[in-house]
């Protein structure tokens, strides 16, 4: 049965006008998913964007949301109509989420929970259960019998989110530029760095200067391609897995677990069998745990 949530876990506003359509959105570093209902619940369209993470502006991620709804191809759909239901990337940091709300276009109404929340969510259909995520970012959530949630990991792919693509791309990066420096063995995987961010030091620190979370995770799909070849790649995909296993076990020893995000789902085979022993396939995407999200009503009045 779904749970009641917390209303701690809910940013909401409500402007007092109808519905006409209620909206789910998925945004993270990478992109923005919107699922579009009618009225009275009937899934109508979805499109997608580009990255809506509130630590990348809130001007983006406002502009990528509403490109996402207008994707999803449904006729006289206005932003003010709206109830729209956001799990997005960088919420929990409170100038961030408040900078957010600032620049609101006008919707009708919206409650704002972490991209973690939703795919939590969507994942066990509004029950009880834990998620493992690691796509650009990394985290691992928990939505405990209560209704309350537990959230471990998740700091920022500047100092945290082992086991990411965005923290596979810095490894990556750094192994390329020890390999410059003769400190590494020059393999495969800094050989192909070097191929996408240049040969040189300049080059190299201009795309580190440069790249910020997406920039790096664009780097994580070498390490894997080159696994077979070079050990030091097959290495940090170990890394990588034991940074998801330790996540797995501290949000939660026991809960059935989903695995959500592309770099997860790649190093399933590379996880432990306690983590494998626990895993469920996900009954919803994030988008969709972002749509029940705002079609609760806890979440229209919170």
């Amino acid at each position: 049965m779904p749970l009641q949530l917390d209303p701690r876990l809910l940013t909401s506003r409500d402007a007092g006008r109808p519905v006409r359509h209620w909206v789910g959105i998925d945004g993270g570093g990478t992109s923005t998913r919107a699922l579009v209902a009618d009225a009275e619940g009937r899934i109508v369209g979805r499109g997608e964007a580009g990255a809506s993470a509130l630590g990348q502006g809130a001007g983006q991620a406002w502009r990528h949301i509403a490109e996402a709804i207008a994707a999803a191809g449904v006729p006289d759909l206005r932003l003010a109509d709206c109830a729209l239901g956001l799990g997005l990337s960088g919420t929990g940091v409170p100038a961030q989420l408040q900078a957010f709300l600032d620049a609101d276009p006008g919707v009708a109404r919206l409650t704002v929970v972490t991209d973690g929340l939703v795919a939590l969510l969507g994942a066990h259909g509004g029950e009880a259960g834990a998620l493992l995520i690691s796509g650009t970012g990394s985290v691992a959530e928990a939505l405990l019998p209560d209704g309350s949630r537990r959230m471990v990991g998740g700091w920022g792919w500047q100092i945290g989110d082992e086991g990411s693509g965005a923290w596979l791309g810095q490894q990556a990066m750094k192994l390329a530029q020890a390999a410059f420096d003769g400190r590494a063995p020059d393999g495969t995987l800094a050989q192909a760095v070097r191929g996408v961010a240049g040969a040189s030091r300049e080059a190299l620190l201009s795309y580190c200067a440069q790249a910020g979370q997406a920039g790096y995770a664009r780097l994580a799909p070498l390490v894997f391609e080159h696994a077979v070849d070079d050990p030091a790649a097959a290495a940090l995909l170990d890394q990588a897995a034991f940074a998801l296993d330790t996540l797995a076990a501290a949000v939660h020893p026991t809960l059935p677990l989903a695995l959500a995000g592309s770099i997860a789902q790649r190093l399933l085979p590379r996880l432990s069998p306690a983590v494998q022993a626990r895993r469920v396939e996900p009954r919803g995407e994030p988008v969709a745990g972002a749509l029940w999200l705002i079609q609760q009503p806890n979440a229209r009045t919170a």
